[in-house]
């Protein structure tokens, strides 16, 4: 049978996930400059995300700028961008099934049906989460990588930005949302093993020769 809390719980942290992942989309702080050297003190930050990069003042003052060309950018950013894009997108689809999923809501009569849509939509939901997880983790290996290569320069160098740790965190809360919504939404009315009459029949047979040889 369906669990309505777990169910619950699944779809919070699921929803959860997808608002940290669009944040994470949108924020331009998935590489940081690195301070290298014995100067800590710079005029200016930057900032390098998905879809712009900025540069931060020492005074406050934050100027952007929208990427000019998309086939410029390295392999790494365009594909994080199709991945997290379609990420979004999933999520979407899959919030909509859990809606009409749980067991709470009265939009599907039939807990069968009900349930087969909150399972599904605990799938898409995992399958969003790891599409996630697939462009953090390979701009964190392109940052650290570059990082302590000798032949980069080092005003070339990044850090890891604030928006990895975010997207590392949303994965994992799609991940175990989607889990879950899949394990708490279990069909009903399905019997875990079958019984058979013939068995019970066996005794009887079993007396039939004994009750004969009383007689005898």
């Amino acid at each position: 049978m369906a669990t309505t809390g777990m169910q619950l719980l699944g779809l919070i942290l699921s929803i959860i996930g997808w608002v940290a992942g669009f944040l994470v989309c949108a924020l331009p702080m998935w590489r940081v400059t690195a301070f290298i050297g014995n100067n800590i003190v710079t005029a200016q930050i930057t900032w390098e995300g998905l879809w712009m990069n900025c540069i931060v003042q020492s005074t406050g003052e934050i100027q952007c700028k929208v990427y000019d060309s998309l086939l410029a950018l390295p392999s790494d950013m365009q594909a994080a961008r199709g991945l997290t894009v379609l990420s979004l997108l999933l999520c979407t689809l899959a919030l909509t099934l859990g809606i009409l999923g749980v067991k709470c809501t009265k939009c599907v009569g039939h807990q069968s049906p009900k349930a087969r849509l909150a399972r599904v939509s605990g799938i898409i939901f995992a399958v969003a989460g790891f599409l996630y997880l697939i462009p953090v983790c390979w701009t964190a290996h392109s940052i650290i990588r570059d990082f302590y290569d000798p032949y980069v320069a080092a005003p070339h160098k990044r850090e890891l930005g604030p928006a990895l740790y975010l997207g590392w965190g949303g994965s994992a809360l799609l991940l175990i949302g989607g889990s879950l919504l899949y394990a708490g939404s279990s069909p009903p009315g399905i019997p875990s093993s079958p019984t058979f009459s013939s068995g019970e029949s066996s005794p009887r047979r079993a007396g039939g020769p004994t009750q004969v040889k009383g007689y005898v």
